[in-house]
């Protein structure tokens, strides 16, 4: 597909094409549930580095998200594909009906989706190769739900991106609690999480006086990072340019 050689110059253009990526699967516990999140990371950077706390899609732990933590990890980073299903028990749905059984468990329990997500940060911290104090969070569709939350929980991010995240029912008053920046990257025609929803957070980060940077793709529905036409192949792009792009202006790498 013209995206993935889209994506793939851009990463040369980075300097990233002789990247040897060392992948791990770590397993840690939240509560009684078992967890098997996915790091990856340059093993020839030495030291610890900045880190990319990356939150997966309704879809979970599947071939989509390891593809996208490769990605970025490509560029020298950490990255922590964090299990939030219980991919360490085997959970990865299959069916659209799976997967939405599991993203709405989570919808209704905002509590139990911010424990999740920080158990799994906790976990991320622990290893010596992360920079505490340089990590921001990607989240894509659900992700951005996941991400939005723990930003106004006041997770320790220096930022927190969202890539087509799907926004509904967040508090508003808890933008207060972010400690970083925010971008966000969307599909003009999103009928999962159409413009009013992303207006929202907009409105929360301007009274909060957050810094953030926003991105709006034409022709671009929701899910574009697995593009299904041309616009959306064009969104796509755009956005891996404009998140390794944001990366290393917040990073300085």
């Amino acid at each position: 597909m013209r995206w993935v050689v889209a994506a793939a110059a851009l990463l040369v253009g980075a300097g990233s094409a002789q990247a040897d990526l060392r992948k791990e699967w770590v397993e840690h516990n939240h509560g009684a549930t078992k967890l098997k999140s996915y790091l990856v990371y340059d093993d020839k950077t030495a030291g610890k580095r900045p880190a990319v706390f990356l939150v997966h899609r309704r879809n979970g732990m599947d071939e989509n998200t390891l593809k996208s933590a490769d990605l970025y990890a490509a560029l020298g980073y950490a990255v922590f594909a964090v299990d939030m299903f219980g991919y360490g028990e085997g959970v990865l749905p299959k069916t659209v009906p799976e997967m939405t059984a599991q993203i709405v468990k989570y919808y209704k329990d905002r509590p139990l989706m911010r424990a999740r997500a920080g158990a799994g940060l906790d976990a991320m911290l622990k290893n010596p190769l992360i920079d505490a104090a340089r990590v921001a969070l990607i989240g894509y569709c659900f992700g951005g739900t996941v991400g939005i939350e723990m930003a106004y929980a006041g997770a320790p991010l220096a930022a927190t991106v969202t890539i087509h995240g799907t926004f509904r029912d967040h508090n508003a008053d808890d933008a207060k609690n972010i400690k970083g920046k925010a971008l966000i990257l969307h599909g003009a025609e999103d009928q999962v999480s159409p413009l009013t929803e992303v207006n929202k957070i907009i409105e929360a980060l301007r009274k909060a006086k957050v810094e953030f940077h926003y991105e709006l793709y034409s022709g671009a529905d929701h899910g574009f990072s697995t593009p299904q036409n041309a616009a959306e192949e064009r969104a796509n792009v755009q956005s891996i340019a404009s998140s390794t792009r944001y990366l290393k202006e917040l990073f300085g790498r």
